[in-house]
């Protein structure tokens, strides 16, 4: 039996966005699509709030740019969980929109 996702379709859920592109150009061009819609990260891992449209749109997107041994990772975060936070850091927090384009 397949799992049934409760969340609504336009409900913006946390992801972490990661990955490890070893061509530069390539790279280049994913972290510009992960960064159109990260609200924080750092280097090549990117808070991300995504609706199942987007996530959908992210991941077809990126697939494109990624040989046989580079890795792309989109993982859910619990909202449950507590997230810690070091130095000047903030909770990542769903904006009210986003601008992607």
């Amino acid at each position: 039996m397949a799992a049934v996702d409760p969340t609504p379709a336009m409900q913006r859920q946390l992801y972490l966005a990661a990955y490890d592109i070893s061509d530069d150009r390539r790279r280049c061009r994913a972290l510009a699509l992960t960064r159109g819609h990260a609200t924080g990260g750092q280097k090549s891992a990117y808070e991300v709030w995504l609706t199942r449209g987007e996530k959908r749109e992210l991941l077809t997107e990126v697939a494109p740019l990624l040989d046989a041994d580079d890795r792309f990772m989109l993982l859910r975060l619990d909202p449950r969980s507590t997230t810690l936070l070091a130095g000047r850091a903030q909770a990542p927090a769903d904006p009210g929109h986003f601008y992607i384009g």
